[in-house]
């Protein structure tokens, strides 16, 4: 039994989703999404219990291709993400209709599919390979069910495609060098190459290119808040929750083991991009009207401070980042969520026609206050553990990198709360809002439950990464 099972439940369901035709389409997309979430889960205890649930297979020859899953503590972590966060999702978008329902809810286990392959694969070239087919869905998701004016939408989804599709080329290339260098694309022996400072900072670069677009780092960032916006919610929730977490995750275990020299020498310079990011997206988000541009600046800032802990090359920016991104992903699901359930009952996101839904929906915003609490890094919460470890591990580098990092926890604080104070307080809005039903329900407390449990407990997921994070920083040290 090994990780290979994951990616053969997600292709069958994204096949069978839309066989079934659209009456059943949603349904059978669940189904296989919580077989897949159940099957990591037993998968992650064969793990536990030392047995290896990697896999390795020959290709092709000529050029020397493996299809090789690397199962180690950190993709099992991302897996667990990915698997845990489709069926969330998938349940989230019942009280919306879709057109051609099997095409949508089979896009969306597909895109499931690639991404867990992403996370998994151990071989250069079959990274590539899931990592360019994670982009195929989500373009035809924005671009089909998106919102808006269809030629806006048109060219914002064209422009995130060929920017992703462009900068992942130059990964492409530094993959072929990085094979004719060690005759195999297995990550294994890309990490037994060694290269000059030169050819380190040309790789480093080119990967770079690939993850600033796709995580994003500005000043790649350009595409992101139009395509957040207008992209169907689950769309966006896919691309924040999850899809954007290859980006952190590769630059983890492809750029930083591969381009060891490079990282180091330039540290400060792309710890200083991060922390860019998040200023200019706190700064962003306080002008925001819409409130999924408001959410979509915010999550540009929090990716940013990620970003800055990967570079620091410590344990605990590491550990931090990799804690973050999975924190991240839940919040900013729930948080889209959220403004998906408002936008079913006044439809619209003009952040100035809300308000008064405390009075209509206490339940409701309750639950939407400790999602905002959440993402400001509110202690006891799960975004506090990566936060704070983020900022400490930037503190050993240089306590201004902390002090300027920290800024998203202030300026997060005040237009998170500035933004609910608008939505959800005031007098009595002359639109009804109608409390949450139970599919809503459900959707929104298992978000908050998970970052309420690992907000005072991440033991399991910190046990878990640590091993493969040190067995990474190994490898970087080693030059």
């Amino acid at each position: 039994m090994n990780v290979s099972l994951i990616l053969i439940i997600l292709l069958i369901g994204a096949f069978a989703t839309y066989l079934v035709g659209d009456k059943l389409a949603s349904k059978v997309a669940l189904f296989f999404s919580l077989a897949a979430l159940g099957c990591s889960v037993v998968l992650t205890n064969h793990f536990l219990a030392g047995e290896s649930i990697s896999l390795i297979n020959a290709w092709i020859t000529q050029p020397k291709i493996s299809f090789a899953l690397n199962a180690d503590g950190l993709a099992i972590a991302m897996l667990l993400l990915t698997v845990a966060l489709t069926p969330i999702i998938i349940f989230s978008s019942f009280g919306n209709e879709y057109k051609n329902a099997k095409g949508f809810y089979a896009l969306i286990l597909f895109m499931a599919f690639a991404m867990t392959g992403t996370f998994l694969a151990a071989d250069g070239l079959l990274y590539y390979i899931f990592w360019e087919l994670a982009l195929i869905p989500i373009y035809f998701i924005a671009l089909i069910w998106g919102n808006g004016d269809s030629e806006e939408r048109r060219k914002a989804v064209v422009k995130f495609f060929i920017y992703t599709l462009a900068g992942s080329l130059f990964m492409l290339v530094a993959f072929i060098y990085l094979y004719q260098k060690a005759g195999s694309f297995l990550i294994e022996d890309l990490y037994k190459l060694n290269l000059s400072a030169c050819e380190q900072l040309w790789i480093f670069l080119a990967f770079f290119l690939a993850y600033a677009i796709k995580i994003p780092i500005i000043p790649f960032h350009t595409w992101q808040a139009n395509v957040y916006q207008k992209a169907p919610t689950v769309g966006t929730m896919l691309l924040s929750g999850i899809m954007l977490k290859m980006g952190l995750y590769s630059v983890i275990r492809w750029q930083l083991p591969l381009a060891p020299l490079a990282a180091k020498e330039y540290m400060n310079i792309f710890i200083a991009l991060g922390i860019a990011g998040v200023i200019y997206g706190s700064i962003v988000a306080l002008r925001q009207k819409d409130l999924k541009k408001l959410l979509a600046y915010s999550s540009l800032a929090h990716v940013g401070l990620i970003a800055a802990g990967t570079y620091t090359l410590t344990i605990d920016g590491l550990r931090g980042a990799v804690l973050q991104m999975i924190a991240h992903g839940f919040v900013v699901v729930g948080l889209f969520f959220a403004a998906e359930v408002i936008f079913r009952r006044f439809e619209t996101r003009n952040i100035s026609e809300m308000g008064g839904i405390r009075i209509q929906s206490p339940k409701f915003t309750s639950m939407f206050l400790i999602l905002v609490l959440a993402s400001v890094a509110l202690p006891s919460t799960f975004n506090f553990v990566g936060e704070f470890t983020v900022l400490y591990s930037l503190s050993q580098i240089n306590v201004w990198f902390a002090v300027l990092g920290g800024t998203t926890i202030i300026l997060g604080a005040y237009y998170m709360l500035k933004m609910f104070q608008h939505v959800m307080l005031g007098d009595k809005n002359a639109k009804t809002f109608a409390d949450v039903t139970i599919n809503e329900g459900i959707s929104l407390v298992v978000i908050i439950a998970v970052l309420i449990f690992f907000g005072f407990y991440p033991k399991p997921i910190t046990d878990l990464i640590t091993p493969s994070l040190e067995t990474i920083l190994n490898v970087i040290n080693k030059n």
